[in-house]
């Protein structure tokens, strides 16, 4: 009975209660209105006989007191009832998991509330980790790699000169809350037909809406408008840039696609052109976060080129939002073999700036992956972990039990939540030194 949807209008923080009290009050208003009416009336003209029964009168008066109490009651439960559905009928549609206008509302209502999250990465790691996110806030915000050169993404990068859709795409159907229908249809990948084989639909979409709109960032709110889309997608810059990378052997590869493909051990990652602006919308939202959330993802490919963008990197050692790096549950065969947690953090800092990073979410449900994968758990053991005292370790089981390749995004959302509210388990407490802490003071 609890689970009704009639009493999910009474939870906290719906703003139902106080608007349901004043009708009640206006209800009682009226209805002592509507008594003293026809009680003077009673007294001042004489009803014929028939009355006497229509009024049941031939009835101890608190006996019809309660009969009219249940009457009025059992009229306000059955309209309160069918309003529900009439308005849910409109509202939401059916089939949905919220089967319920009230439990929608309530929803929506808890949702706002959550804490501000900014997710930096690209990828099947940047999407995973938005679908789980978007069960505790709709204060989320989305920054995506536009680096992408390869497949569909680099294709039409090239054919029409606009920003990777690639990874926003994915990000865009992580937050859909449209039709299934509707989101698979935007992941849908043609396998065949010139010209468009290899080409995702939502890829197309993209830049169709952009065409038409002669914005890309247009293109995009449209597209995550379409969809009922939480939070917002922001692409890390607006600059047509390329990724590069120095290998150990002193070797120049250009193109993330390149890079990939190469899978010799990167030594240096940068940027070209290298002074390419962050979006200011992306800035605004590092600074105004709650929480900000690195990875997971292909390290060098997917969540270093964000980091890459000099004011998205000054906005992270700016902003007052926690900073956690999610670090992937296995290694990526060709860019990251070998590398433990201490590694992915090492080759961030080299980058960027020691300290970017305050905690780090390392999984510890390690277990063997298929030979296949060419591919190893990513484990806390390391013979110099000295990055370890600047950075909190959190431990918890984050991998995806049909899959250990990758995070489960209930899991890894949860644990996100955990370390935001204090709550993690199994954290290894940094020390920080006097000088680090008065550099964090200064920021």
């Amino acid at each position: 009975m609890r689970n009704h949807s009639l009493f999910t209008w009474l939870y906290p923080g719906m703003h139902i209660k106080r608007w349901l009290f004043l009708l009640v009050i206006g209800m009682t208003l009226l209805s002592l209105g509507a008594a003293y009416l026809l009680r003077e009336a009673y007294l001042a003209y004489d009803f014929p006989g028939v009355a006497h029964y229509l009024t049941l009168q031939f009835i101890p008066r608190w006996a019809r007191g309660v009969i009219f109490v249940s009457l009025a009651l059992g009229s306000v439960g059955i309209a309160f009832w069918k309003l529900n559905q009439s308005l849910l009928y409109a509202v939401v549609r059916p089939g949905a998991q919220n089967g319920s206008m009230a439990q929608s509302l309530y929803t929506k209502r808890v949702l706002s509330r959550g804490p501000r999250i900014v997710a930096i990465g690209g990828g099947t790691g940047l999407s995973v980790l938005l679908r789980g996110l978007k069960e505790y806030t709709s204060n989320l915000t989305a920054i995506v790699t536009v680096a992408d050169d390869g497949g569909s993404s680099g294709r039409l990068r090239q054919d029409f000169g606009v920003v990777a859709p690639g990874d926003i795409r994915q990000c865009v159907a992580a937050l859909a809350e449209a039709e299934p229908l509707m989101s698979r249809l935007f992941q849908y990948r043609f396998r065949s037909g010139d010209g468009l084989e290899g080409h995702s639909f939502g890829n197309l979409f993209i830049v169709a809406m952009a065409n038409v709109t002669g914005n890309f960032e247009t293109a995009v709110h449209e597209a995550s408008r379409v969809l009922n889309v939480i939070g917002n997608i922001f692409p890390s810059t607006r600059a047509d840039v390329t990724l590069s990378a120095r290998t150990q052997d002193d070797e120049l590869v250009h193109g993330e696609h390149n890079i990939t493909e190469h899978g010799a051990r990167i030594r240096d990652l940068f940027l070209n052109p290298p002074d390419a602006e962050a979006h200011p919308d992306a800035v605004r939202a590092i600074l105004d976060a709650d929480v900000v959330v690195i990875g997971p993802g292909s390290l060098y490919t997917s969540v270093m080129p964000n980091l890459l963008v000099e004011d998205l990197r000054k906005a992270l050692l700016s902003t007052s939002a926690q900073r956690l790096f999610v670090c992937n549950v296995a290694t990526e065969n060709g860019e990251t073999d070998d590398f433990g947690v201490a590694d992915h953090i090492e080759a961030i800092e080299r980058h960027t700036a020691p300290g970017l990073i305050e905690a780090v979410i390392a999984n510890d449900n390690l277990g063997a992956l298929p030979e296949e994968l060419h591919s190893t758990p990513v484990s806390l053991e390391h013979p110099d972990a000295r990055v370890f005292e600047h950075v909190r370790v959190v431990q918890a089981d984050v991998v995806a039990g049909e899959d250990r390749y990758r995070h489960d995004f209930q899991k890894l959302a949860a644990a996100i939540l955990d370390v935001y509210h204090g709550r993690e388990n199994g954290a290894l407490e940094a020390e920080r030194t006097p000088s680090e802490e008065t550099a964090l003071a200064a920021r």
